[in-house]
């Protein structure tokens, strides 16, 4: 990967391997917003600007070594894709989302936004994530503290819905201290603590684990990714098998493989 690094900007070179679109709008980060630039987006208490010139990427942040890691920069996805397209199932969605790069995000801010995220649209999600820093008068994510202190009418109040009461609950059982100390887990049990989790299924705890924990061993299945396998694989509505089966044949590239797939699935063959 192709890039350097200054006090206040980070250039990306390689747009082969970088896409601002794909990486955002790929359903693993939801407080961003487009500009007549680019886009800029938020991570925890951390700002970027991504703006397109012809033949790089510009990120303009106070922090350039947060987000270096943020969007794995050293990482190089050249590889990933060529082994991923030894799979003829993958050849096209890497074609489409090729600038798609998995975010190093932070789990708590993760769990939060997956558990508003179920059973949601993205533009609610946004809308109520938004709505969340407003409730503070911040761009920054919320803190932990500061969402504890919010009721559960409060969070009806956002447009939580039903999942007022599941992340009203949740702020009760988990907090970031204990996300911390889960980060060395297994994968396996790391899931099923995330499971136990009030408003966490194992889609949700699958997303946590992929974007918060950067486990790649991981493969959330949605409707689209349902809908993909049975176009590619004998027909199974039941989404354990689906993601069992998956894992199986993707291994440690699972995580990749699934953002790909699932891009390409809601974003081209939906239209």
């Amino acid at each position: 990967m192709k890039y350097e690094k200054f006090k206040d900007r980070i250039l990306v070179f390689d747009k082969c391997d970088f896409c601002p679109q794909h990486i955002l709008e790929c359903g693993q980060i939801f407080a961003f917003k487009k500009t007549d630039l680019g886009y800029v987006l938020w991570s925890k208490d951390q700002k970027a600007e991504l703006i397109e010139f012809s033949n790089y990427y510009e990120i303009k942040t106070d922090n350039t070594d947060y987000f270096e890691k943020f969007f794995d920069l050293e990482n190089d996805y050249s590889k990933i894709k060529f082994q991923l397209c030894k799979f003829d199932i993958m050849k096209e969605p890497i074609k489409f989302g090729y600038g798609i790069r998995i975010l190093k995000n932070d789990p708590f801010e993760m769990l939060i936004s997956f558990i508003i995220s179920a059973n949601n649209n993205i533009k609610r999600i946004q809308k109520t994530i938004f709505a969340l820093k407003e409730k503070f008068f911040s761009e920054n994510f919320p803190t932990y503290d500061q969402l504890l202190s919010l009721t559960e009418s409060d969070f009806v109040k956002l447009g939580l819905g039903y999942r007022a009461n599941q992340l009203y609950k949740a702020l009760r059982q988990v907090n970031p201290e204990l996300l911390k100390e889960w980060q060395n887990l297994p994968t396996k049990q790391l899931r099923n603590n995330l499971i136990s989790i009030s408003g966490v299924g194992p889609k949700v705890a699958d997303c946590v684990l992929l974007f918060g924990f950067s486990r790649k061993d991981v493969f959330p299945v949605d409707t689209w990714i349902n809908k993909m396998y049975n176009m590619f694989y004998p027909v199974c509505n039941k989404r354990e098998k689906i993601r069992e089966a998956l894992i199986d044949i993707f291994k440690d590239l699972s995580g990749y493989a699934q953002q790909y797939l699932f891009y390409y699935q809601r974003s081209f063959l939906k239209k």
